[in-house]
């Protein structure tokens, strides 16, 4: 099944710049790209991006569904999406994922999509409700496998036990932060979930909104930048002392420090890194970082640079 999500490329192009950060001609040549470079799975929200001003959501599905009609490639890339955070359609109860997923389909002008993701939680519905809803989905063909994000560890378990109880499609992966900068909720819960279940596990915010580019090493270059406030999180004394070791690290293998963060994620157990380009400029680095081998001491200062991070 892995295989079938993402190819012989491990990396996973985020769709969240599309139609926000990238207009349509870089969003096209992004996924130009990443295609050609070997690329296959494209992952998107029907929410994406309506957190931008003038943004409904469905820009990014738009966006692409435009570029397969262009291009013809749906048969070549694996499609990823997901449901449950859209103003508009909010929720997971049966009916509103139906008419969600009907909405993705129009704007990514397909038939199905290869993985359907539950986007948040919604504890109106039971795991066994939500086992079957997803379940009917794949039955009627409109969706290949089942993936979850953001919904607790404790929850995604009953799920695919309520799913293994009555035969229903079990969810095959899961998508959720993981990064040097943000550790703590993959390794203390959900790589468990991962193990027992054997499951594939895609991370996001996989640069930690870019802190880990290298590109930023004090406060002061966050100022003005377009995901400052995403940023601020991560940037503190203890964000800019771990990029610190991570450009170190990068320079030692003649990379990029975005690279070597996308391989330690590799080295860490994740199947493929979530990572988004804005421009075709910033794509090399992230098929560098499917490609790199870090060193078992590469692995260990990048641990204990980014040890604040597990708690």
């Amino acid at each position: 099944m892995t295989n079938d999500l993402i190819g012989d490329l491990p990396l996973v192009l985020g769709g969240n710049t599309f139609g926000w950060t990238s207009d349509e001609d870089q969003s096209f040549a992004v996924l130009d790209a990443f295609l050609a470079a070997g690329g296959r799975q494209i992952d998107t929200a029907d929410v994406y991006s309506a957190w931008a001003p003038g943004n409904d959501g469905g820009v990014s599905e738009a966006v692409i569904g435009r570029w397969l009609a262009a291009r013809g490639t749906r048969d070549q890339v694996v499609l990823a999406t997901k449901v449950g955070s859209l103003a508009s359609r909010k929720g997971l109860a049966r009916e509103n994922v139906e008419a969600a997923l009907e909405d993705s389909l129009a704007r990514l002008g397909t038939d199905r999509v290869n993985l359907y993701y539950a986007h948040f939680d919604d504890e109106t519905q039971s795991p066994a409700e939500l086992a079957r809803t997803f379940d009917s989905l794949v039955r009627a063909g409109k969706v290949g496998a089942i993936g979850i994000s953001n919904l607790s560890p404790e929850r995604q378990r009953a799920w695919i036990d309520a799913a293994r109880a009555e035969d229903l499609t079990v969810p095959s992966a899961i998508q959720v932060q993981y990064s040097l900068a943000h550790r703590a909720d993959v390794e203390n819960g959900y790589g468990q979930v991962v193990e027992e279940n054997d499951l594939a596990l895609f991370s996001y915010f996989s640069l930690a909104a870019g802190l880990l580019t290298g590109k930023y090493r004090s406060a002061a270059d966050l100022e003005g930048v377009a995901r400052g406030a995403q940023l601020s999180g991560y940037g503190t004394s203890e964000g800019f002392a771990l990029v610190d070791v991570l450009v170190d690290v990068a320079a030692r293998h003649d990379a990029e420090p975005t690279a070597v963060a996308l391989a330690w994620l590799r080295a860490k157990g994740v199947t493929a890194p979530v990572a988004s380009a804005r421009t075709t400029a910033q794509l090399p680095a992230l098929i560098a970082g499917a490609e790199l081998e870090l060193t078992t001491e590469d692995v260990a200062a990048l641990d204990a640079a980014s040890a604040p991070f597990t708690r």
